[in-house]
C-alpha cells in the first residue's frame, strides 16, 4: 500500500511530516517524500490519494472500558438525558416492549449535567418514586455516567431484600467503601454510591456468551468508525480474557487491546503473577499491568478528598480500596513485572497512592527502573503533589472530555481556589516532564476522539464556552494533544517501539480525517470527521462507503 497526496502528520520528532507513506504486510517500509517512494510501487500496489485530506499514527483510546463501550449500544443508553423525566421516559418505553420481571438495564445519566433538577433531592440526587411508577413489575438499575454510582427502583431493592430497611432517624446506610443514601424516614432513595452498587449488581442476571461476542463486534465496529485503532481496557475480569483471547484465535480482534487485570480478584492477579506478563507476538492482546480503583468520581462525591466537599461540608468522599492492598500490588507488580494503574480522582486519592508506589519503589529499586506506572485519571491534585508525578515517573492517564464535560459542575465540589490550584493541571504536569496519556474513559463519555481532542487544546465546553477556556494556562498544544492520543498512549503501554508514531518498523495504522485538525479554526475542530481507519495495513473503515 503506498498512502500520499495529503497532510501526513508522522509525530516522529526525526521527521514530522511526510508526503508519503509505504507499506508492506502489516509494517511501515518507507516514510519520506513522494518521489523517493517511486522505487515501492508495482502492479500489485494498492493506492490510496489523500485528496488533500490528513493522516496521524492510528489514535490510541488510553483509558476506557472495551466491553462496556459495547453493551452501551446493546443497553438503555442515557447520556443524552437531561432532565430526571428523560430518564422515566426512557424507562418507561422500554418496560412497554419486555415482558413483567425482566430487568431494565442503562448507563449514562448525570444529574450534574442536566437541564433542571426535580424538586425533591436527597444528598444531592434524585429519589426513585417517579421511576418506581413506571416500572412496578420490572427491576431497574441505572448506572452513573461515571459508574461510580446507580439507581435502583422499588422492585430493584425489593429484590435485593431492602423493602424492610426503613429506620426513622437513620439517614445513611454505609457499607465498606460505600453508601446507600436514606431520606429522612430511613428509606433508600435508590442511589447506590461506590461499592454499595454489589447489593443491586449481584441480583443482576448475567450476560450471555452470545450478548458478550454481540458487544464485543459492536465494540470494534464503535473504535473503527473513531480512528482508534488500540484500546487500552481499563480492568478487566477472568471471563473477558477468555472472551478476548477466543476473538483473536478467531480472527476478530480488530482493535489492538492492552488490558489491565481487574484489581478486585486477588486470586486472578496470583495467577498471573505466576505466570507473567502476556505480550503477544502479534501485538492484538497484551496483559501487564493491573488496575486499581481506590476512590470514586467527583460526580457522585465518591472522590477521596483531603478537604470536605464543598456542596457537601461532612463528606470526604470514598477510599474503596485499602491503600495496604496498593502497596502490597504495587510490590507484585515490580516483583513480576506488570504496570500498576491505580484510579484516582481525588486528592486525598492521588497523595495516598503516589505514597505507596514511592514507598514500594525504595524496597525494590533495581525492579523499578522502567516501572512506568500510572495513575488513572489523577483528576484533582493537592499543588504539593503534582511535581511528584515526574519525579517517581508515574504516569497521568488523563481524559481531557471530563473537563469538559464535569468542569462546570465541578467548581460546586472543590470550590475555586482548589479548582484552579490542581484540577486538570495538564500543562503543569507536561512541564515537568511527563507524558500524559489521553483518552475519554468510554461510555463514561462517547469515545469520539475529536471531542478529547478539542477539550484539551480549548478548555472549553462542547457548546463553546467559556470564551478563552477553564483555567486557559491549563491547554495542551496541539502538538502535546495528538502526542497524548499516540506516542505518549503507546509509551503508557510500553508499546513506543512499535506504534504511535509513523515510522519505518512500526505498525500500519492510521486515523485519516476530513479536514487538519492541527492547523484548522479552534471553532471548527469539532467538525472534524474520520474519513478512514487502517488498521494492521487493512481498510477497516471508510466514512464513504
Amino acid at each position: 500500500m503506498l498512502i500520499y497526496g495529503g497532510t501526513i502528520y508522522t509525530v516522529d520528532a526525526n521527521q514530522p511530516m511526510a508526503e508519503a507513506v509505504a507499506i508492506k504486510n502489516n509494517k511501515i517500509v518507507f516514510v519520506g517524500s513522494l518521489k523517493e517512494a517511486e522505487p515501492y510501487k508495482n502492479d500489485k500496489t494498492k493506492l490510496i490519494d489523500l485528496k488533500g485530506k490528513t493522516m496521524t499514527p492510528g489514535l490510541i483510546e488510553g483509558h476506557g472500558h472495551f466491553m462496556g463501550l459495547g453493551y452501551n449500544e446493546l443497553n438503555l443508553d442515557l447520556s443524552n438525558t437531561k432532565s430526571y423525566e428523560d430518564i422515566v421516559n426512557a424507562v418507561g418505553e422500554r418496560v412497554k416492549t419486555i415482558k413483567p420481571g425482566e430487568w431494565v438495564i442503562g448507563r449514562g445519566w448525570h444529574q450534574s449535567k442536566w437541564d433542571s433538577l426535580p424538586s425533591k433531592m436527597v444528598k444531592g440526587f434524585q429519589t426513585h418514586h417517579k421511576l418506581s411508577a413506571v416500572s412496578p413489575e420490572n427491576p431497574v438499575y441505572l448506572s452513573h455516567a461515571s459508574g461510580h454510582a446507580g439507581f435502583a427502583n422499588a422492585k430493584a431493592m425489593e429484590v435485593a431484600g431492602l423493602h424492610g430497611l426503613a429506620k426513622e432517624g437513620i439517614k445513611s446506610f454505609k457499607v465498606e467503601g460505600g453508601e446507600v443514601i436514606l431520606d429522612a424516614f430511613g428509606r433508600p432513595t435508590g442511589i447506590f454510591n461506590e461499592r454499595a452498587q454489589s447489593i443491586i449488581y449481584k441480583h443482576i442476571p448475567d450476560k450471555t456468551p452470545e450478548s458478550d461476542i454481540e458487544a464485543f463486534e459492536l465494540a470494534i465496529k464503535a473504535c473503527q468508525k473513531n480512528g482508534i485503532t488500540s484500546f487500552h481496557d481499563a480492568g478487566i475480569p477472568k471471563e473477558t480474557i477468555a472472551l478476548y483471547e477466543k476473538m483473536r484465535q478467531d480472527g476478530k480482534m480488530n482493535t489492538r487491546i492492552y488490558a489491565m487485570l481487574t484489581g478486585w480478584d486477588e486470586a486472578l492477579l496470583n495467577e498471573w503473577y505466576l505466570k507473567g506478563p502476556s505480550i503477544d507476538s502479534s501485538h492484538l492482546l497484551t496483559i501487564r499491568s493491573v488496575k486499581l480503583n481506590c476512590d470514586g468520581a467527583l460526580g457522585s462525591r465518591g472522590a477521596w478528598l483531603l478537604e470536605p466537599y464543598s456542596d457537601r461540608k461532612d463528606h470526604f468522599g470514598h477510599e474503596t480500596l485499602p491503600m495496604e492492598f496498593v502497596e502490597k500490588t504495587a510490590l507484585n507488580g515490580l516483583k513480576n513485572g506488570f504496570q500498576v494503574c491505580s484510579h484516582a480522582i481525588g486528592d486525598r486519592a492521588n497523595r495516598e497512592i503516589l505514597d505507596r508506589y514511592e514507598s514500594a519503589f525504595k524496597k525494590l529499586p533495581e525492579k523499578a527502573l522502567d516501572h512506568r506506572f500510572r495513575i488513572e485519571h489523577a483528576q484533582h491534585l493537592h499543588p504539593e503533589d503534582i511535581p511528584r508525578f515526574a519525579q517517581l515517573k508515574v504516569i497521568p492517564a488523563m481524559q481531557a472530555i471530563h473537563m469538559s464535560s464535569d468542569r462546570p459542575w465541578a467548581i460546586d465540589r472543590l470550590g475555586e481556589k482548589r479548582i484552579k490550584e490542581g484540577a486538570y493541571m495538564w500543562q503543569t504536569l507536561l512541564k515537568t516532564g511527563i507524558p500524559i496519556v489521553n483518552g475519554t474513559d468510554v461510555p463514561v463519555e462517547p469515545i469520539n476522539p475529536i471531542a478529547s481532542f478539542y477539550a484539551s487544546v480549548s478548555r472549553k465546553t462542547l457548546n463553546g464556552t467559556p470564551e478563552g477556556g477553564y483555567e486557559p494556562e491549563q491547554k495542551m498544544t496541539r502538538e502535546q494533544a495528538l502526542k497524548s492520543y499516540t506516542i505518549d498512549a503507546a509509551y503508557g503501554a510500553f508499546e513506543e517501539a512499535i506504534k504511535g508514531s509513523i515510522s519505518v518498523g512500526k505498525l500500519a495504522d492510521f486515523t485519516i480525517y476530513n479536514q487538519d485538525l492541527m492547523t484548522v479554526e479552534e471553532n471548527k475542530i469539532l467538525e472534524t470527521k474520520i474519513e478512514m481507519t487502517i488498521f494492521n495495513g487493512t481498510i477497516v473503515y471508510s466514512r464513504a462507503e
